[in-house]
């Protein structure tokens, strides 16, 4: 019986998508992150919050490996990302999309071009598959089919963001990255955001590893969150268990007017 109860406990545990152990990430003298621990489970979306200066954007750029850590290590699907062999990576990254902030697309390419791009990269497609693959990702994050043939600079912030999550999900990926996805949105535009980023996850099976500092978007979004201070993860648990937590960041930012609002706002 006790035996069985352990498969049993074994079996309900969740899958650990994203594994970061142990790391160091600094510039020259400058240490962003010492000793940093942080887990993502499959099917989450795990939002990372923490203030100025704190390295979360340096924290997804270590994991998808534009940045180099100086100590540490990135396990993504169970494999360290450090040890494998160019091909391996390329294969890898197949299977995550990343939204940089305002979207980056490419200013010289139009919308349905800017979603080729990873399609171009990774595989060899017709243009009519291609154009069929643009048209379809466009329609999916919401925007109306006229957005194709237009430039970044024809869109709005907000449309802009969706071309460039429009580009991210090009390979149907199973992890997408977001970097502050809702910065600069209008409350309106910011909640419609965040809606799309919760149809999309479930409609698409996603894990969401999401950088933030809306309060909105962690208290309506995020399955998870996790708080960067000190050079590390200080917590990481659900909104009830990040609010418990005593830490005069996490009080002040946690509990403040904001967030109160926010909170209520989010119930």
């Amino acid at each position: 019986m006790a035996e069985a109860a352990v498969h049993s406990r074994e079996a309900a545990a969740p899958e650990v998508v994203i594994r970061v152990s142990g790391l160091r990430t600094q510039f020259g003298f400058n240490i962003v992150h010492q000793d940093l621990d942080l887990d993502v489970y499959r099917g989450e979306i795990v939002g990372v919050v923490g203030g100025s200066g704190t390295g979360k954007s340096v924290l997804l750029k270590t994991i998808i490996g534009l940045n180099k850590q100086v100590k540490g290590t990135v396990e993504i699907w169970g494999r360290d990302q450090a040890s494998l062999k160019p091909a391996e990576l390329q294969r890898e990254r197949r299977r995550w999309g990343v939204l940089f902030q305002d979207g980056a697309l490419f200013s010289s390419l139009t919308v349905a071009q800017n979603i080729q791009v990873p399609l171009r990269e990774h595989f060899n497609l017709s243009q009519g598959l291609m154009d069929e693959i643009a048209g379809f990702k466009i329609s999916l994050v919401g925007l109306s089919p006229d957005a194709g043939p237009k430039f970044p600079s024809d869109l709005s912030g907000g449309m802009r963001k969706r071309a460039g999550l429009a580009r991210a999900l090009a390979l149907d990926p199973e992890i997408l990255f977001l970097d502050e996805p809702t910065a600069g949105l209008d409350p309106i535009g910011a909640a419609a955001f965040d809606d799309l980023i919760v149809q999309l996850k479930e409609a698409m099976n996603l894990t969401v590893f999401l950088v933030t500092h809306d309060l909105d978007t962690l208290h309506t979004v995020c399955d998870r969150v996790a708080v960067l201070a000190e050079r590390r993860v200080l917590v990481a648990g659900t909104m009830a268990e990040v609010l418990d937590f005593d830490h005069p960041w996490v009080n002040e930012y946690f509990h403040g007017p904001r967030a109160r609002a926010a909170k209520l706002h989010g119930t």
